[in-house]
């Protein structure tokens, strides 16, 4: 048996990709190569090749992932600390036909619950935050609105009962395609049926249902966490007090789809994401990376870089490199690599995925209703699909898109190009249920990733669709020059709206 060992031992070694060797050896080799050239007579090069530091920092940090999976496995532990953590065993039908047979919600609380339960709001986060919103403690490191929770804040725990979930989907304790399937005790992987927000949201209820709480106080919410704050009073009106929604939107809009998209890609790219299934194998940290620099981008406004970081260099003495050499490019460097390893990246892939699907309009409501009851109606008569067939039917068109402006749109595009004066009637008849909601709307003039007009939109549906409690502020670039991260980092301006709508 230790002969065996040694063997692979020595094949490992022997096998290792030309990229493992450090960087150092590779210029040696580079190196020694140009002598030998000299010495046989051959002419050089006009210029030296350039050196990657920045390559060279990914494939290290590979060998030491490949060296770590020889022992106890690469894929990290994304748990924020101590939770709570509520197991439903009751089966959760998802929007688009997959099944959770049971799921575990991970989820933290602050400030004390009232008699009646009356008091409890429940606070829904962005697509890459946890449950930690806020120290506890059992974990007393600062949560992601750390400044905006506790006695006197913008969330009062003086006065409220304060719940934060990780949703399902997710990888910080809550059920998502890094836990195990109950069914053959392996990872889901990509196996992990397609989520919506609609389907986070219902898990969450089965949390406050496990908790007794009939009707919350309010139901609060910035980017993702706004969607779902708008889902969770369409799904649940009656359940439901006073909403706020933060930099979020009532459907998703192009601009915002391409940017997830897009992130999604080079991840799915990255040759270690092996199609999901890189769980006892080197994670895709490179592709994790890149979406994190992508979305970063996306989370920031152009005149804060412009103050922050102007046209600077990291060091102007230096030549100019292929590699991170400007200011922001080694801000964008940092912020991907900061993250790549802090949360599953198919995790990432499902959740962003549903923020794309997301749409109260009415006519997504009806088909959802319709699919969820023959899809429900199919269980019940416990029929199966095949094992082989894929639980993606999705192909791809045999010629490449082009622009048609003057051929008919597509069956699922508006029927018209040009800009309505108001929100579409679709979207005013499917948030009519929240006509008698008291509900407050924040949007910031320099977020791009959710622009203000999307908030507008929200407020004006909600209006036309005869609310006449609606609050909508809009901070101005004046204001606020953080974009769409404004919800994380403006306590006056957010968080004092907040404090004043929530009384």
């Amino acid at each position: 048996m230790n002969s065996a060992k040694g063997i692979a031992a020595v094949v490992r070694i022997v096998a290792k990709p030309r990229y493992l060797q450090p960087a150092r050896i590779r210029q040696q080799l580079h190196t020694n190569g140009r002598r030998k050239s000299a010495a046989a007579g051959k002419a050089e090069a006009s210029n030296p090749a350039m050196v990657f530091p920045c390559l060279d920092a990914i494939e290290s940090k590979s060998a030491t992932l490949e060296a770590r999976s020889l022992s106890s496995g690469p894929e990290p532990s994304y748990t924020s600390g101590v939770t709570l953590k509520y197991r439903c065993e009751e089966p959760l039908l998802l929007d688009w036909g997959g099944v959770l047979s049971e799921f575990d919600i991970a989820y933290e609380t602050w400030g004390e619950i009232n008699a009646d339960k009356s008091n409890a709001i429940l606070l829904h986060t962005g697509l890459s935050a946890s449950s930690h919103a806020h120290s506890t403690v059992n974990n007393t490191k600062p949560g992601w609105w750390e400044k905006f929770i506790g006695p006197g804040g913008c969330l009062d725990t003086n006065k409220y009962h304060i719940i934060c979930t990780n949703v399902v989907g997710g990888c910080y304790g809550s059920t998502g395609p890094s836990s195990i399937d109950p069914a053959d005790g392996k990872r889901y992987a990509t196996r992990f049926p397609i989520l919506t927000i609609e389907d986070m949201v219902r898990a969450q209820f089965r949390l406050l249902d496990g908790l007794g709480i009939k009707k919350l106080y309010a139901s609060v919410g910035s980017s993702m966490g706004g969607m779902q704050s708008l889902a969770a009073g369409v799904l649940f009106p009656e359940r439901v007090g006073r909403i706020v929604s933060i930099s979020g939107c009532a459907r998703s809009h192009p601009y915002s789809i391409a940017m997830r998209h897009t992130q999604r890609q080079v991840l799915m790219m990255d040759p270690k994401w092996n199609r999901g299934f890189y769980y006892d194998s080197i994670p895709p940290h490179a592709g994790m990376k890149l979406a994190r620099e992508i979305a970063t981008v996306t989370y920031r406004s152009g005149p804060e870089w412009e103050q922050r970081f102007g046209r600077r260099r990291a060091d102007p003495s230096k030549q100019p490199a292929l590699c991170p050499d400007f200011l922001i490019e080694t801000y964008l460097d940092h912020a991907g690599e900061k993250f790549c390893l802090e949360y599953d990246a198919n995790s990432l892939l499902y959740v962003s995925k549903a923020m794309d699907l997301f749409d109260l309009g009415a006519a997504n409501q009806a088909a959802t209703v319709e699919r969820r009851a023959a899809r429900r109606q199919l269980l019940k008569s416990k029929a199966r699909e095949s094992p082989g067939e894929a639980s993606c039917s999705l192909t791809l068109p045999d010629s490449p898109y082009k622009e048609q402006p003057d051929a008919n749109p597509p069956a699922d595009s508006d029927t018209s190009m040009t800009q309505s004066s108001g929100p579409p009637q679709d979207l005013v008849n499917g948030l009519k249920v929240l006509a008698s909601h008291p509900t407050l709307v924040m949007g910031v003039a320099s977020d791009i990733l959710f622009p203000a007009w999307q908030q507008r939109e929200i407020a004006e549906t909600l209006r036309k669709a005869g609310n006449d409690t609606v609050t909508h502020v809009e901070l101005g670039e004046d204001v606020s020059l953080f974009g769409h991260d404004s919800f994380l980092l403006d306590l006056e301006h957010i968080g004092g709206n907040l404090r004043r709508f929530l009384g």
